[in-house]
Formats: structure tokens, C-alpha cells, sequence
């Protein structure tokens, strides 16, 4: 590892000394930069561009999250059998090829729908790949102690890059159109590669034995999660929560457009602003979590959720709303910012090594294989019922999670989990590691938010 705590003086080393972090600090906040802008110009190109109906809206969120849903199992257990940092350069190149080609199609006047769904579907699975191993390499650069730090810094600038994407995106839209705005993403992704490249931490990959197949791999991975109760409970809280936001976040492009008249360039700030509560939440968690522990910190970021969709809802065409619906995103991503450091911090804790990426990855799977089967539905009832009683109903659903968390004893969990004895399970028999740390009351049927390169949460 390339950052350790010095327990007999009880100081922390900074974070920021630290090359190899920093390294991969600055390309995933290149990259989420870089998605930001693209989540704020796609929308536009294909609803003020190219005309796209709420189907058709639909169906590009769809094919662009399917791929993580079928791959994601796969992804993890290449990422924990071969080397990381490789397969992150792949899946940043792949993308960035792909997504040249949308200017490229504008400047011919050959650019279409069509295209602009299969350029979401091969970012799809270049994304899952590099994200199965970005988020598992971190552990391997950090000591155990300083992941909760680690994640609450990344936590942080991810929101500020995230804020700065949307608002770069919204200057390059007004300046260069939308379809030339996407080279900004392509930058990013070619910065991405490159830090990647240079971060020189010695990686240890687990060559597979001989005749294992990667299915059996998977079958390990799904094993492991499942006979944690906290990571099932983790995962499944993911997963409820990602379908809801996955329903909500197919259809507020076109309300936030169309319904509540916004501008282009309002639209990109709106979303900027909403960001910054994610730069305002992640940094927060670690101080929120010792102070009222993880499962009540993370229970009452779930119950505030779905509170912060109804002045969204009741909004109309204005200036004063665009304002209220800008702080609304504020609060909204304050919460999962603070949660999900957290909740990533505890997975990656209690998980032991070997099984990193298979453990993410099977997050990964649940809570992709959940978003596109909520965009068609989005788009179906957006379709028959319109498109507001749309994002209430996916509102609702947001206390889905929040029961499912408060079910499960981690509830009460008022400290953060120690690490498992052994770091590296062997190739030949996997086991969950022993719940450690402090005993959660209440036990309960054990019952678990999003990664995107973006941030987590959404509108």
C-alpha cells in the first residue's frame, strides 16, 4: 500500500502526500468532469436537437444502462483476476472513441437517435468495466484506516467536478452547440487513461487457477455479499434506491425542459448547483458518522430523499422556481453524498481483499440491472399516465429503501466496522468475513447507493 497510519503516534498522514492517490484523484474527477457535461448536453441534443418523444428518452437511458446490468458480475471478476489499472485505461479509451463520433456525425449533418443509443450502449460497457476496477483499486492505495477519509475526499471533489461539468457543459453548449460540447467528455476520458497510467502502486493481481472458470468466480462473489449481512443489506438498499432514482432521473430532463420551460444554459447551472450538496455531504460524513454513527446517519439521509422531490414537483416556469428547484437539488444530493460515502466505506472495510471488485460488482449488478428496467417503465407511464404523475409515483418509491434500512440492524450500527482478519481469501474457498466491531442491536432480517462517474444521487 502507498499511505499507512502510524498507530504508536496516533496522527494520520495526509492524503494529499500521497502520489498514487492523487493520481487517481485527478483522473476520476477528470472523468466525472467529463460525464457531468454529458449528462447535462445529451439530454438537450436529443430533445431540443434531434425532437426525441418521452419513449424514445426512454429507450436511450435504457441501452445506455444495460450494459452495466449483464456485465457487471463479469467486469468485477476480470478486475480481481487481472490487473486493475488496465482494464480502467481500456474502458476510458473505448469511451472516448465512442463518444467522438457524435461531433463527428453533427459536423456530416448525419447524426441521428439511433446513433446517439448505440454510443450510450458502447459507453455502457466500456464505463462498467473501468468502474468495477476503479472503485476496488482504491483499497489496495490506501491503509484500511484512511478509507473513510479517502472516500469523503473523493466524495467531495467528485461534487465539485460534478459541478464544474454541468456548468462547463452549459458554457459549451451555448458556445459550441451541443453535439461539439461532447468533446469536453472526450478530454476527460483521455485524462483519465493518462493519470491512470502513472499511478505506480504494485498491484497484485490473483491469476486464476487452472481450469476455474470466471463463472465460478461470480458464483463466489454473489456467495460472499449474500452471507454478509451488511453487505446484503447495503446492496439491497442500493438497489431499491437506484430504481427509484433510475425512474426519476429518465423523465426530469424532459420536465425540467419542457413542463418548467427551462433553458438549456438555465438547466445546466440548475444542475451544477444541485451538485455542489453532494461537495457539501461527502466531506461531512465522516465527522456526521462519529457523531451519530452510520446506520442513524445514513437511515436519516434516506428519510430526508424523498422529501426533497415535492418542491421539485409543485414547481412551475420562472425564475423564483429555477432558484427553489437549485437549492431543492442542493439538499437532495447532500444526503446520498454524505450516505453513500459511508456505506461505501463499510463494504470496502468489512470485504476482504481478493474480493474487492466481486463485491462491488455485484452492487453494481443489482443497481444497474435496476435502472434500465425503471427507464422503460418511466417511459411507459410517462407515456400513458404523463410524465408529472411519473415522478411522483417514482417519489414514492423512494421509501423503499428507507424501510428496507430499517429493517436491518445496521440501523443501529454506532461505529464503523474493523477490517477482516484475514486479507485475502484463496482461490479455492471463499467465505464471508465474520461480522467485527461493535455489536448491532436489534437484529432483524437483514435486508442495501449508487456509483456513477458522475455523483451519487440525482435529481
Amino acid at each position: 500500500m502507498t499511505s499507512s497510519a502510524d498507530p504508536s503516534s496516533g496522527v494520520q498522514p495526509s492524503l494529499w502526500r500521497h502520489d498514487n492517490f492523487r493520481r487517481y484523484l485527478t483522473g476520476q474527477a477528470a472523468s466525472v468532469t467529463g460525464s457531468s457535461i454529458s449528462s447535462m448536453v445529451i439530454p438537450v441534443l436529443a430533445v431540443l436537437e434531434l425532437n426525441a418523444t418521452a419513449a424514445e428518452v426512454a429507450w436511450l437511458t435504457f441501452l445506455g444502462q444495460l450494459p452495466p446490468a449483464l456485465l457487471a458480475l463479469h467486469a468485477g471478476a476480470l478486475a480481481d483476476r487481472h490487473s486493475k489499472r488496465t482494464q480502467m485505461i481500456t474502458g476510458d479509451l473505448v469511451s472516448a472513441a465512442a463518444l467522438a463520433s457524435v461531433p463527428v456525425a453533427a459536423a456530416l449533418d448525419r447524426l441521428s437517435l439511433t446513433q446517439l443509443m448505440l454510443v450510450a450502449a458502447v459507453q455502457g460497457a466500456a464505463g462498467v468495466l473501468h468502474d468495477a476496477a476503479a472503485i476496488s483499486l482504491l483499497p489496495s492505495l490506501v491503509d484500511p484506516s484512511l478509507l473513510q477519509r479517502s472516500n469523503s475526499r473523493i466524495g467531495g471533489l467528485f461534487a465539485v467536478a460534478a459541478t464544474a461539468g454541468s456548468n462547463l457543459g452549459a458554457a459549451l453548449t451555448a458556445l459550441l452547440g451541443p453535439a461539439r460540447a461532447l468533446l469536453g467528455d472526450v478530454l476527460s476520458y483521455l485524462v483519465s487513461a493518462w493519470c491512470t497510467a502513472r499511478i505506480q502502486a504494485p498491484q497484485s493481481p490473483r491469476p486464476a487457477a487452472e481450469g476455474r472458470r470466471l463463472h465460478t468466480e461470480i458464483g463466489e462473489g454473489l456467495r460472499y455479499v449474500n452471507d454478509d449481512h451488511r453487505l446484503r443489506a447495503l446492496t439491497l438498499v442500493n438497489a431499491t434506491t437506484s430504481f427509484a432514482l433510475a425512474l426519476l432521473n429518465t423523465l426530469w430532463a424532459l420536465y425540467l425542459l419542457r413542463s418548467i420551460a427551462m433553458s438549456a444554459t438555465a438547466f445546466g447551472v440548475v444542475l451544477g448547483i444541485g451538485a455542489l450538496g453532494a461537495a457539501a455531504g461527502a466531506p461531512a460524513a465522516p465527522r456526521l458518522a462519529a457523531r451519530y454513527g452510520p446506520g442513524p446517519m445514513m437511515l436519516a439521509a434516506l428519510a430526508i430523499t424523498p422529501l426533497t422531490q415535492i418542491p421539485l414537483l409543485l414547481a412551475s416556469p420562472g425564475l423564483a422556481w429555477q432558484f427553489a428547484i437549485g437549492a431543492t437539488l442542493f439538499l437532495q444530493l447532500a444526503c446520498p453524498g454524505a450516505a453513500g460515502t459511508t456505506q461505501r466505506s463499510i463494504r470496502q472495510v468489512v470485504t476482504a481483499h481478493g474480493m474487492q471488485a466481486r463485491m462491488q460488482a455485484v452492487s453494481t449488478w443489482l443497481t444497474s440491472g435496476a435502472r434500465p428496467v425503471a427507464a422503460l417503465l418511466a417511459g411507459g407511464l410517462g407515456t400513458w399516465i404523463g410524465v408529472r404523475p411519473t415522478l411522483v409515483a417514482g417519489t414514492c418509491l423512494l421509501l423503499v429503501p428507507l424501510m428496507v434500512l430499517y429493517r436491518s440492524p445496521l440501523r443501529s450500527l454506532l461505529d464503523m466496522p474493523s477490517a477482516p482478519a484475514v486479507a485475502s481469501p484463496s482461490a479455492e474457498s471463499v467465505t464471508p468475513p465474520t461480522p467485527s466491531g461493535p455489536t448491532v442491536p436489534h437484529p432483524a432480517v437483514a435486508a442495501d447507493v449508487r456509483h456513477d462517474r458522475s455523483s451519487e444521487g440525482g435529481p
